[in-house]
């Protein structure tokens, strides 16, 4: 009885394809485009805070945006807690320079 011997598994290199294959591209950024004619909600959110020179929560914002126009929600269903986020996130990232400071808990002001 003769057994066969396999021959060893060549590695494949992670920065060339295989033979027979197609070259990788950079994957493109998928998502919403920023019109530049429509603000984004948080940009409409700086604009009603700035009008109101009043603490508010991002529900009372929401409804602000909207009722002045600035910025209506594309269906989503909690907007509220989308622009809560986002607020929180330029105040944690831009740190001083951030448009917003958290006047109270659930409530922002516009810097002045």
């Amino acid at each position: 009885m003769t057994v066969k011997k396999k021959a060893p598994k060549q590695s494949k290199s992670k920065t060339q394809p295989s033979p027979g294959t197609a070259p990788r591209h950079p994957k493109k950024k998928v998502g919403r485009q920023k019109s530049p004619d429509k603000p984004s909600a948080i940009d409409a959110a700086a604009k009603v805070l700035a009008e109101a020179g009043a603490p508010m929560t991002t529900r009372a914002m929401i409804e602000t945006m909207a009722a002045k126009d600035y910025w209506k929600s594309p269906g989503g269903k909690t907007p509220h807690a989308t622009l809560y986020s986002a607020i929180l996130r330029e105040i944690a990232t831009k740190g001083a320079e951030a448009r917003f400071v958290k006047a109270e808990p659930g409530k922002f002001v516009a810097k002045a």
